[in-house]
């Protein structure tokens, strides 16, 4: 597993992590209610996801995005949510107990400590989670690997660059045909490699008229990505700016 940089509580590059900002929502909600209502099957309740829903304001799937396809929420509803429930029942950060959902011991200590939370769950989530399951195809995953993707991202996208010219330099030119076709590789790139580097908080994907098209999405990296990541092709970037 690719070793990210541990960061201070207090570095300001934090603040670019959907992640780390919706863990310390969540801990600040049990802090000033006591546990999270579960529902019979272990679902967060709607009290929670609709209050969640308006304090994350994750990017692609904040309150109005919501709203604009459900009439209430439940925690399948609202993924993002769902995702950080489950990290936080595998890296022990939370449990299950007579019908709510508490923080362990592990995570009280990471209350008020965004670095930590950064450190504990950010690598778990990027390099230990199959987010191949999360395709709707149950496609396998891409090939190649974390350090290829993370060292050819950040040289291609230290200007940003569109999910296109990504899939591009990775795997070549689409295929073409008489009609317009699903890209899968396209699609697999996004769920697997660009959309959790988003949630991550390392890259960032600008709201506009083709956010949708994640062909002709735009993908920057943050001031998060730098101060996390120490990669073999920092030394290219770095000759290419000082010629």
């Amino acid at each position: 597993m690719i070793a990210l940089r541990k960061l201070d509580d207090a570095d300001p590059a934090l603040a670019h992590s959907p992640i780390v900002r919706g863990l310390e929502k969540t801990f600040a909600w049990i802090q000033d209610n006591g546990g999270i209502p579960l529902t019979p099957s272990k679902a967060f309740k709607r009290v929670f996801v609709h209050w969640a829903a308006a304090e994350f304001d994750w990017p692609g799937h904040t309150e109005a995005d919501l709203f604009a396809v459900n009439k209430v929420l439940n925690e399948p509803d609202f993924m993002p949510l769902m995702m950080l429930h489950d990290l936080m029942i595998a890296t022990k950060l939370g449990r299950h107990y007579k019908g709510e959902f508490r923080l362990t011991k592990a995570g009280q200590a990471l209350v008020g400590h965004p670095g930590r939370i950064f450190d504990t769950v950010v690598p778990v989530f990027l390099f230990r989670v199959d987010h191949a399951s999360f395709s709707r195809f149950n496609d396998e995953p891409l090939l190649g690997n974390w350090d290829v993707f993370l060292n050819v991202l950040n040289v291609e996208a230290e200007d940003g660059a569109t999910g296109a010219q990504l899939r591009r330099v990775l795997y070549g030119e689409p295929e073409t045909g008489p009609f317009p076709q699903y890209d899968r590789v396209m699609g697999d790139l996004y769920i697997q490699v660009l959309r959790p580097l988003c949630w991550a908080g390392l890259l960032h994907q600008p709201q506009g008229a083709d956010s949708y098209r994640t062909e002709d999405a735009l993908f920057m990296k943050t001031p998060l990505w730098r101060a996390a990541l120490q990669l073999e092709t920092d030394r290219k970037i770095q000759g290419a700016t000082r010629h």
